[in-house]
């Protein structure tokens, strides 16, 4: 049994492929935290039907590209249907792309310095936090280092998305497999 995603095809996908998997390369959790970003307040099944369209319109989310962006990005992104049309969502994705090329040592080395120690496998989602002490200083990092749209429910959720934490189900197949990367 699946900790989610059981019975559609777009979720059971992520969570097998994707999900707790360790990124450890700058563009990667760059689009991660854009991602999350624009799922606040959404289902993450909107942000993964529309991934596609961010990274086209974002450049593939690279940052060096989307910290170039102008305000003619920003209202070309607003009319683009393919994404969430947020105008602070958009723009808080083009400040972070800026603060990601400002960071000295690199967003990897920053991100993955508050990976906690490990702790129990949940036996059921109710068992999984929103977030935590290592999130709320994630996030906190990241704001002084001028990062927006990033709260501590949202670093909490990347940490899981990116690995840092492994908060799939004791009865996950996937769990053992995560555990070993």
């Amino acid at each position: 049994m699946r900790c989610f995603g059981d019975g559609d095809p777009l979720y059971e996908a992520y969570h097998d492929h994707e999900w707790g998997r360790p990124l450890r390369d700058e563009r990667s959790l760059f689009e991660l935290i854009c991602l999350e970003g624009f799922q606040a307040g959404l289902s993450w099944r909107t942000i993964l039907v529309r991934r596609d369209g961010f990274r086209e319109a974002f450049a593939g989310f690279h940052p060096e590209r989307v910290a170039a962006f102008t305000t003619a990005d920003v209202e070309r992104l607003v009319a683009d249907s393919r994404i969430i049309r947020h105008r602070g969502k958009i723009e808080a994705a083009i400040a972070n792309a800026r603060a990601t090329l400002a960071l000295e040592g690199g967003l990897v080395d920053l991100v993955w310095s508050f990976r906690p120690e490990p702790g129990p496998a949940p036996a059921s989602l109710r068992d999984v936090p929103a977030s935590t002490d290592a999130s709320r200083a994630l996030a906190k990092a990241l704001r002084q280092k001028g990062f927006r749209f990033f709260g501590e429910t949202t670093a909490y959720a990347m940490m899981q998305a990116a690995g840092l934490v492994n908060d799939h189900l004791a009865a996950c197949p996937m769990r053992a497999e995560i555990e070993a990367s």
